[in-house]
């Protein structure tokens, strides 16, 4: 194999990986909001008083969360714009989109937290 062979080949190689990369950052990206949704929308307001777990503590809860969803929607964004996948301006709109939800969430939780 030519020495310009091996180097396309290991071009190809690095290519893959970091396709498989960007795909796997946007996988957790949605995981995390999904968390963040699940609890904001579904335990905080109606399981955690049912098992008698603290009134307020939303905020507390999602802030952080919100935070890190925030975090790995952009960690999302520049793996599919480093990889040049060919679907990396659609989820670029989705992760933009989610980060906007998110950021309004982040703000309502700042502001129930600072009184």
């Amino acid at each position: 194999m030519t020495e310009a062979a091996k180097t396309q080949q290991a071009g190809a190689a690095e290519a893959a990986g970091e396709l498989v990369g960007a795909e796997k950052a946007f996988s957790k990206s949605i995981a995390v909001s999904a968390i963040r949704c699940t609890l904001t929308y579904v335990l905080i307001p109606f399981v955690f008083p049912i098992v008698g777990w603290g009134t307020g503590a939303g905020p507390w809860i999602g802030l952080p969360i919100g935070i890190a969803a925030i975090i790995a929607n952009l960690v999302s964004i520049r793996r599919f714009h480093r990889s040049g996948h060919r679907w990396k301006w659609p989820m670029t709109a989705i992760n933009i989109a989610i980060i906007g939800l998110l950021v309004v969430l982040v703000v309502l939780d700042a502001n129930e937290l600072l009184g």
